[in-house]
This record gives C-alpha cells, sequence and structure tokens, in this order.
C-alpha cells in the first residue's frame, strides 16, 4: 500500500481537475510507470440506489480492443457441449465432477459458463461463486446452450459490470501497454452498455461521475461533457 501512496504522492498535476476523456486516457497511460504492464480501471458512479429491485444495473459487454487479460474459463456442461466448450478453448470443462472440486476449494478460474440443464447442479455453488460474482446468470450470457460462443466472447474480450452498493461501477477495460485509441473505445463501449443497462427506477442524472485510473496510479476525473461529444 505505502508504494501505491508513493506514487501518488509523486503526481504533479492537479487531481481536482477534470480532464476530456482523451486526455485523461493521455494522462493515465502517462502515470503507469510500474514494471509490470499496469490495468487501466474505470470507475463510474451512478444515480441509482441498489438497495432497489427497480435500480439495479448489471450486464455483459463485448469490449473491442480485448481486455489484454488471459481469461481462464471454467464450463459446467456434459456430453456433446462439454465436447463443443473444449473445443472453443474453455480451460476447464466438467459436470458433476466439476461442481464438487469447486465445492471443495478449486478456484482456478475468471470466468463461470453453464448450460441451462446444468442449473440444479451450479445451484449448490451458489455460496462459492456468489459473493465472488462468479455465479452463471442467463441475464449475462454465462447460462447459456450456446457454451462455444460464450467460451469465445469470455477469451475475446466480454466482460460482466454490476453496480456495487454505492451505486458505483467498476470494471478493467485494458492495459497501459494499449494504444490510446484502443482505450478509447473498450470505455466508450462499456459507457454505451451502462447507458443501456439504465432502470427503470433511476431518476435525475443517471451518469454522475467517471474516473479512470492504472493499478498503481492516481485517479484521473473524466469530464462528462467530453463523454457525448466523443461518441
Amino acid at each position: 500500500m505505502s508504494k501505491i501512496a508513493k506514487r501518488v504522492q509523486a503526481f504533479t498535476g492537479d487531481r481536482s481537475k477534470t480532464l476530456a476523456l482523451e486526455e485523461a486516457v493521455k494522462q493515465v497511460k502517462a502515470n503507469a510507470k510500474a514494471k509490470f504492464d499496469e490495468s487501466v480501471e474505470i470507475a463510474v458512479n451512478l444515480g441509482v440506489d441498489p438497495r432497489h429491485a427497480d435500480q439495479q444495473v448489471r450486464g455483459v459487454v463485448n469490449l473491442p480492443s480485448g481486455t489484454g487479460r488471459d481469461v481462464r474459463v471454467a464450463v459446467i456442461a456434459k456430453d456433446a457441449k462439454a465436447a463443443e466448450a473444449t473445443a472453443a478453448g474453455a480451460d476447464i470443462v466438467g459436470a458433476e465432477e466439476l461442481v464438487e472440486r469447486i465445492q471443495g476449494g478449486f478456484m482456478e478460474f475468471d470466468r463461470v459458463i453453464a448450460t441451462p440443464d446444468m442449473m440444479a447442479l451450479v445451484g449448490r455453488l451458489g455460496k462459492v461463486l456468489g459473493p465472488r460474482g462468479l455465479m452463471p446468470n442467463p441475464r449475462v450470457g454465462t447460462v447459456t446452450p450456446n457454451v462455444a460462443q460464450a467460451v469465445k466472447d469470455a477469451k475475446g474480450g466480454a466482460i460482466e459490470f454490476r453496480v456495487e452498493k454505492a451505486g458505483i461501477v467498476h470494471a478493467g477495460i485494458g492495459k497501459a501497454s494499449f494504444t490510446e485509441d484502443a482505450i478509447l473505445a473498450n470505455v466508450r463501449a462499456l459507457l454505451d452498455a451502462l447507458n443501456k443497462a439504465k432502470p427503470s427506477g433511476a431518476k435525475g442524472v443517471y451518469v454522475k461521475k467517471v474516473s479512470l485510473s492504472s493499478t498503481m496510479g492516481p485517479g484521473v476525473k473524466v469530464d462528462l461533457a467530453s463523454l457525448s461529444a466523443g461518441a
């Protein structure tokens, strides 16, 4: 934690200033000076109260530039669907035996996909996968008969988003090594998905604040007017 604090303290810019999206991306890349390829993250403060059922925000978006991460995908399926998942590049495939492994503490995956006929089994994993945000859900395309496409999407840059208790959506949208245009494309894709997922119960200003940062760098506030201007 002290290393992060030192990096933030070393930043000499005005952290209270809001920057146009393009300038914010440039600043984030400039601030990413760690010896590893830092992730680029976004935080979007939404005008919703997630305690109410009609103000939930959740979905999935395909980032056009990918995530820059090697996403490990587990698929709970059997027979022909298991074979399809394996052929599509899934890292772990199984049915009852995989569910038992997960119940026993196996967690070496980043995404879990299941076929609809497996949901009776998958239901046993709610207490394990739910708190980690990994529980398969048809609303975000992780419960589907088309497992091959779901695996390809997960490997290719599909990410899930979900509003937190404080009304904020956090998401990784690439790596500092990405070009500015690649990061911009991912930011706009996520913001577009958030706007499309706007719940019926949301009143007033929906997107209230947006900030970008790298893993070890300070947050950079984005001028909201630049989001629509650059769309």
